[in-house]
C-alpha cells in the first residue's frame, strides 16, 4: 500500500499566541488530524497536551478551548515552522518543498517571547535552516525537545515531562 503525498497548508490555523507569552513551542507541520481539527496536537494519541498539563501542574483536557487557555494563561505560544509542504501522512521524514512561517515576524510582533523550543528533531532542523536567512538570535538559541508524537514510542511520558519542564525554567 502506497501512502499518498499530501500538500499540507497551514493557512487555516493561526499561531496560538497573545501578549503575555514568553515561550514559543514550534512543531514542524500540522498532522492530518490536527489540520482537520484546525488545532495544534489534536491527534488523540499525541501526548503533547498531557505533557504540557503535567509540566504546568494543571489538569489535562480534551477540549481545544481549554487547551488553548491552558497554554496562553501560562505564557506558552504554539505555532509550526512550516506553512506549506509536501508530506506523506504525518511523517516528518518525508517533508519536501518547504515554505516557512514568518517566525521572525512573530517574534518581533510579540517581543515578550524570548525563549523558543522545538517539539522534535525535524522542527529543530528546519528552524535552524530558516534562521540562516533571518539571523534572529532568539531562534538561533532554540532548544530541541523530544517529539510527543505516538511515533516517538522510545520516549516515555515521564521522560517527556522531564524534558518539557525546561519551558518553565527562566
Amino acid at each position: 500500500m502506497n501512502a499518498q503525498i499530501r500538500q499540507a497548508k497551514h493557512a487555516d490555523v493561526a499561531p496560538l499566541v497573545n501578549e503575555r507569552c514568553d515561550v514559543l513551542l514550534l512543531g514542524s507541520m500540522l498532522s492530518p488530524k490536527s489540520a482537520e481539527a484546525r488545532f495544534y496536537y489534536a491527534h488523540p494519541q499525541n501526548r503533547f497536551w498531557r505533557v504540557l498539563a503535567a509540566v504546568l501542574n494543571c489538569e489535562p483536557s480534551d477540549d481545544n478551548e481549554k487547551r488553548a487557555q491552558l497554554a496562553l494563561s501560562h505564557g506558552v505560544a504554539l505555532w509550526d515552522v512550516i506553512s506549506e509542504c509536501d508530506i506523506v501522512g504525518a511523517s516528518d521524514s518525508t517533508i519536501k518543498n518547504v515554505k516557512y512561517n514568518n517566525i521572525d515576524g512573530l517574534l518581533k510582533a510579540y517581543p515578550r517571547i524570548t525563549r523558543v523550543f522545538t517539539t522534535g528533531g525535524k522542527a529543530h532542523e528546519l528552524l535552524l535552516k530558516y534562521n540562516k536567512t533571518v539571523k534572529n538570535p532568539i531562534i538561533a538559541a532554540a532548544t530541541r525537545l523530544p517529539s510527543t508524537s505516538p511515533l516517538n514510542c522510545a520516549a516515555t511520558l515521564d521522560a517527556l515531562i522531564s524534558a518539557y519542564s525546561a519551558i518553565t525554567q527562566k
